[in-house]
Parts: structure tokens; C-alpha cells; sequence
């Protein structure tokens, strides 16, 4: 990416024709959408595809971003627009399950919503909150100087140009904004292919009561993972449904074009190479293939261009990519507003790639994980899972490693000395009472707005944030058991800082004060 002193599509002091320009419409790039809208910022979204890709990959949604989507209101329209009931929570783990299935309180959950119909259901939001889309419009070429990036793109009526404020690379693995803005993408691939599949079985497959499989001419499947000398075969059935889930790993030195779709054929080959057994299949749901790679980028900012998704880490497991690529554009939207709108404090922006940064690794350390667990075929490999699928048996390592797979267990770091418990982590829900009525938290932050929310009926500290009155919404009320005398909510439902429950010492206010301004500038 090359440098200059003015950008070419501009004349001097000219307002860019985007606030925020995003490239690529998938989950992440049309979810980072919505949230600017919701901060009232211009986003345009660039997407290379002329049309909305029909080709299923990912198969639903899981973790963390379900409980955002909650906050935001909008759970139940994704629910409603699931076509499978939803299913029990146990989920795979490097050859291994974690089974929530007894569980009134699960801290992984799943929605089964396939990514076309994700992305139609975040294109609609967007789109409805005020966001543009252009399909068929391809970015070739950025450039940046201190006040403003020019995108050069070719779109159905030839190349132009535009300028943006920002621009945020939400491209996907093979992000050609990520290359250009020379950002380092470390990491390895491994040289496993995966394939899904959602089939019908004929009646001449037996499905017995526990789920286990009676293949013709081949005999009794169980249920789970069957481990072979050339791969791995997974399946989930009930007998209520003659539909199943289907999964193979295989060993293969190539990479496969994303645009390729897997075919009923080749999932049949898959299974019959890695079973040795004639899997009759028909009526596919979902086909899928993926490889499996580990790469986080260095840097999730240089200047004006910025990674989320895909374009900035690839984990080595299923289940996390969306839920991590959706919360990478809930955590910056806000972030970006700020600088849009000139009201960011020193650091605020730089604050995206720390707190990303380190979810990444998180996610990257539990996905890796998997890869030595899975990878492994001599006794000590299969020893080691046996081992660990006791140790799961526990609730408190079952609970642990849940939390890690869903994204919950990351606690942001906090300015200032000892913060509160809670500080840096998303914000518990709660039902609330107030003069106006019942309330919960997870309502109050539908129009991701900032909120003080004042649980013990304190003046001081009322009085301390009078001067962002007008950026942060302050809510007096009353609920059962208060976590804390008093919260501060960022938007994206982060805690940033919180009052011990009776701390009426005179550094509770100041506290309060220096967490204001850390997050959302100097008081007007």
C-alpha cells in the first residue's frame, strides 16, 4: 500500500463519500454494518459477488454472539427463522464431546441457521437501519493518507474511485485488502479436508434408539466418532428424523476453491474411503467442505485500513469463525463511531486490535488444542482422549473449557488499579425495576447506546457523569441480588467499569470519572 499526501478522489477539505467503507458481505462485514448504523454512521458495503452465495458453509450460529444478538433484540428473529429444531448442546471437541445436555444453564449454545440464510437475515437488518450494499463491486487497489483512504474498485459499470474515513477488510481468508495494506498473516495449514453434510437416510439404514446406525452389508454404527486408518466418520441421528449429520476428515495435500461447491457424490466417496462401507444418502440439506488453517495477523489496524473476520485469524476447528468474526465487528463499530463523529479519546481505535488481538488467541489456543487431539492415531493419541473425555465429566473443567469455546471467558483488560470483578467482561443480565417500569439489561442495550446504570440509588455517582449526559444513557434502578452498587456498559455489552455494592468511598466517583473519559472522552 502506498502513501501520499492527499487522496486523489478528493478535493482538499471535501467530505469522503463514506464514513466507513467495508469490503465484503458476509457475516462479519454486514453485521459491522448494522452496528455502525446503530452509532449513526455511513457505512458501504463493497461485496465482489454479484449475488448473494446460495452455497451453504458455515451451518449455524454458537457462543457468545448469541447472547449480543439477545442484547440487540433480535434472537428471536434469527430463531424464527430456523427451519431445524434447535438442538441438544453437545459439541465436538478435537474427537472428544462436551455434553450439556443435563444442563439448565449450558455455557455453549447453538442455533442452527445456515449461512445463506445468516447472511440474508444481517443483510435485511442492515439495510433496514439505512446501510448501502453494492454487489458485484470489486476493490483493486487502496490507498491512505492521514485524513482519509481512496478505494479504486471496478464495479458492473467500470472502475472509480471514492474516498472513506475508514475501511475495514472483512474479505475473508484470502483478503487482498489484508495484502495490500501489507499486514503479516502468520501461521500454517493443515493438510486435513472436512466435510458436512445434512442427508437422508433410506429406510433400509436402521436408526436404533440410541442413535446408533445398521448399514446394510456393513453392520452397526455407533453414534459419534468412529475412528479409522484413513480418517475420521462422524454422524448425529434420531429416530424421530430420517435426516442426519454427517462429517469425515481425510488426509489430502490440496486446497480447494471456496467457489467449488461439495457435491452428494463427493461426500459419498469421503465416507465410503474412510468407512469402507456404502453410506446410501439422498436429499442434502447442507453440503460443505473446508481445510483446516491457523493464522492470526500480526495487526488487526494499519492506519485507516483495519481486519475483522476471517481476513484477520483462521482457526483449525469448526463452531467459532462466525461467533469470533461477529463479535470482531460488535467490539469495533462502536470504536469507529467514536472516531467518526470526532469524539474518540487518544487510544480508543488502538483499543480493537488489543482486545481482539487477544480473543483471537484465545480462540486460537482452544482450536489448536483440538488439532493435537484429533491428529493423533497411536494408542497414547487415543489414551489421552479417553482421558480427557473423563475429565470432562467434572462440571467445573466441562464448564472451563465451554466458556473457552464459546468466547466467554475472555476478560478485556481495564484501566486503573484493582477494577471491579465484573470490569471487562459482558455485562450479566438481569431483570430491573424502575419508575417507568420492568426493564432487563440486555434490553437496555438494543440501541447499543452506552449505559451508567445505577443500582443502589447513588447521587455521587449520578452527579460525577453529568458531563457525558449527553453520550452514555443514565438509568436509576432497582433489581434482586445487585452484582455491583453501579455498572458502566459499553456498547457492545462489555463491562468498563463497575462499583462495589456499599463502596461509598470518595475514589468510588472518581473512578467513575477517569472510566468516562477513558472510553468516551473528556466530559462536555
Amino acid at each position: 500500500m502506498t502513501r501520499h499526501h492527499a487522496a486523489e478522489a478528493a478535493s482538499p477539505g471535501a467530505a469522503p463519500d463514506a464514513d466507513v467503507v467495508i469490503v465484503g458481505a458476509g457475516p462479519t462485514g454486514l453485521m459491522l454494518a448494522a452496528e455502525l448504523r446503530l452509532a449513526g454512521v455511513r457505512p458501504l458495503v463493497l461485496e465482489r459477488k454479484p449475488q448473494r452465495r446460495d452455497t451453504p458453509k458455515a451451518g449455524g450460529l454458537g457462543g457468545q454472539i448469541l447472547e449480543l444478538l439477545r442484547y440487540r433484540g433480535l434472537l428471536e428473529r434469527f430463531e424464527a427463522a430456523c427451519t431445524d429444531p434447535l438442538p441438544a448442546p453437545r459439541f465436538p471437541f478435537g474427537g472428544v464431546h462436551l455434553d450439556f445436555s443435563d444442563w439448565a444453564d449450558p455455557p455453549m449454545r447453538a442455533l442452527p441457521l445456515p449461512q445463506h440464510r445468516l447472511e440474508l437475515l444481517l443483510e435485511e437488518r442492515a439495510v433496514e437501519l439505512g446501510a448501502e450494499l453494492r454487489r458485484g463491486h470489486d476493490v483493486v487497489a487502496v490507498r491512505q493518507d492521514g485524513a482519509l483512504a481512496t478505494v479504486e474498485a471496478t464495479g458492473p459499470d467500470g472502475p472509480y474511485q471514492l474516498t472513506t474515513r475508514y475501511l475495514v477488510a472483512c474479505d475473508g481468508a484470502r483478503s487482498r485488502v489484508r495484502d495490500m495494506a501489507r499486514i503479516p498473516f502468520p501461521g500454517n495449514t493443515y493438510p486435513e479436508v472436512n466435510r458436512l453434510a445434512a442427508v437422508t437416510l433410506p429406510d433400509t439404514v436402521t436408526i436404533r434408539d440410541g442413535g446408533d446406525l445398521d448399514v446394510p452389508d456393513f453392520g452397526l454404527i455407533r453414534a459419534g466418532f468412529t475412528r479409522t486408518a484413513h480418517g475420521l466418520f462422524g454422524f448425529a441421528a434420531s429416530p424421530a428424523s430420517r435426516v442426519v449429520s454427517l462429517y469425515t476428515i481425510e488426509d489430502e495435500d490440496r486446497d480447494y476453491d471456496d467457489d467449488m461447491p461439495l457435491s452428494l457424490a463427493e461426500m459419498a466417496e469421503s465416507v465410503r474411503r474412510v468407512l469402507g462401507a456404502d453410506l446410501p444418502m439422498t436429499d442434502p440439506k447442507r453440503l460443505s467442505r473446508f481445510t483446516f488453517k491457523a493464522h492470526q495477523a500480526e495487526r488487526y489496524r494499519e492506519g485507516r485500513v483495519l481486519l475483522a473476520g476471517d481476513a484477520a485469524h483462521l482457526f483449525p476447528a469448526t463452531g467459532v469463525a462466525i461467533n469470533a468474526g461477529m463479535l470482531d465487528a460488535v467490539n469495533l463499530a462502536w470504536k469507529l463511531a467514536a472516531e467518526v463523529h470526532g469524539r474518540a479519546p487518544a487510544g480508543l481505535l488502538d483499543s480493537y486490535h488489543a482486545e481482539r488481538h487477544l480473543a483471537g488467541a484465545r480462540t486460537m489456543l482452544h482450536t489448536q488444542a483440538q488439532v493435537a487431539l484429533r491428529r493423533g492415531h497411536d494408542r497414547a493419541a487415543e489414551a489421552l482422549r479417553e482421558v480427557l473425555q473423563e475429565v470432562l465429566l467434572d462440571e467445573p473443567a466441562l464448564r472451563r473449557v465451554g466458556s473457552l469455546v464459546a468466547g466467554t471467558d475472555v476478560r478485556h483488560p481495564m484501566p486503573g488499579p484493582a477494577p471491579h470483578p465484573l470490569a471487562g467482561t459482558f455485562a450479566p443480565d438481569f431483570p430491573l425495576r424502575t419508575k417507568e417500569g420492568d426493564t432487563s439489561v440486555a434490553e437496555l442495550l438494543h440501541t447499543a447506546r452506552p449505559v451508567l446504570l445505577d443500582l443502589a440509588d447513588r447521587d455521587d455517582l449520578r452527579e460525577a457523569a453529568f458531563g457525558w449526559h449527553d453520550r452514555i444513557t443514565m438509568l436509576t434502578a432497582e433489581t434482586d441480588h445487585r452484582p455491583a452498587d453501579a455498572l458502566l456498559i459499553r456498547p457492545d455489552a462489555q463491562v468498563a467499569w463497575a462499583a462495589g455494592v456499599e463502596d461509598t468511598s470518595g475514589d468510588t466517583a472518581s473512578s467513575l470519572k477517569q472510566a468516562l473519559t477513558h472510553w468516551f472522552g473528556p466530559e462536555s
